[in-house]
């Protein structure tokens, strides 16, 4: 075990090659948490409903094992199941021309696409920080924010079986000396969420409209705990900038009016990923422009 890490501390060639392994497998593991856990939340919250209203159904005994395991992967068409050498992230998708080897239905593109972006950032996180703890805690976070993006975009949904875990992985990543001290890491917590909290409920008094998600302050709340509170004006301003000219397009490229619903995590996460890059050049960046 020594000698893998000395090798990965010192021949960059294979920490960048081990990263890329592993994340090419979580981002096909990803494309799972994406379709089914929304799904599994669902199911959970009908389930709940039944019991509140105190209503009976002879299916609910009858239900089939759902979570991110069971059922295998099989084509939603054909309901075929998947070999494994139909599994490989990227190369199969490539190699069945994106459909399914026996109805021939297309599988999405998305699936090899999310894939790939698993790849390339979390390369990216890799090569910029280096073989370091902080950088396999940056490229768990990356990880994290692909699903969250994704399943926002799909269902204008932030789940907390994402972003609780990943708070308490960062506050006490900071516990154990990674990224800033467990005070600035508190204190960026309770600031990130605080503050889209405060937008949200000024947005709410003076509209009568719920301006966003609870989602959306713990996503600020991880991003405080890793960078401190000082990174929170540049992510916040970042994001509003990229969701205004994207949100714009897409709503006018869709045909739809400015009153349509927009999640606003996807552009959270992308500032937030900038920003646990180049937020001090970007910071530098405003702060001249402003004084210039």
């Amino acid at each position: 075990m020594q000698e893998v890490l000395i090798l990965l501390q010192t021949q960059s060639w294979f920490w960048l090659l081990t990263v890329a392994l592993v994340s090419v497998c979580i981002g096909s593991f990803l494309n799972v948490v994406i379709l089914r856990l929304p799904k599994m939340m669902k199911t959970n919250w009908q389930t709940e409903c039944r019991v509140l209203l105190e209503l009976e159904h002879a299916e609910d005994t009858k239900e089939q094992r759902f979570n991110l395991v069971f059922p295998h992967s099989h084509c939603p068409s054909c309901k075929t199941p998947i070999k494994p050498w139909q599994n490989i992230p990227l190369l199969s998708w490539l190699w069945l021309r994106g459909k399914c080897a026996s109805c021939q239905a297309s599988i999405s593109i998305r699936y090899p696409l999310v894939e790939l972006a698993t790849l390339l950032l979390s390369l990216w996180v890799a090569w910029h920080f280096g073989a370091t703890a902080e950088a396999v805690l940056y490229i768990v976070i990356t990880w994290v924010l692909i699903a969250l993006t994704v399943i926002d975009i799909d269902e204008m949904l932030l789940p907390d079986q994402l972003t609780q875990p990943t708070l308490w992985l960062v506050l006490l990543a900071s516990a154990f000396g990674l990224g800033i001290s467990p005070t600035e890491a508190l204190i960026g917590a309770a600031v990130g969420y605080l503050s889209l909290w405060s937008v949200y409920w000024v947005f709410k008094l003076v509209t009568g409209k719920e301006g966003m998600g609870y989602g959306d302050f713990k996503l600020l709340a991880i991003f405080g705990a890793l960078m401190g509170w000082q990174a929170i004006l540049t992510i916040v301003l970042l994001s509003s900038v990229v969701g205004a000219i994207i949100g714009s397009v897409q709503l006018s490229v869709q045909g739809k009016n400015k009153a349509t619903p927009i999640p606003f995590g996807p552009y959270l996460a992308i500032a937030g990923w900038i920003t646990l890059l180049y937020g001090e050049q970007l910071q530098h960046w405003y702060v001249n422009l402003l004084l210039s």
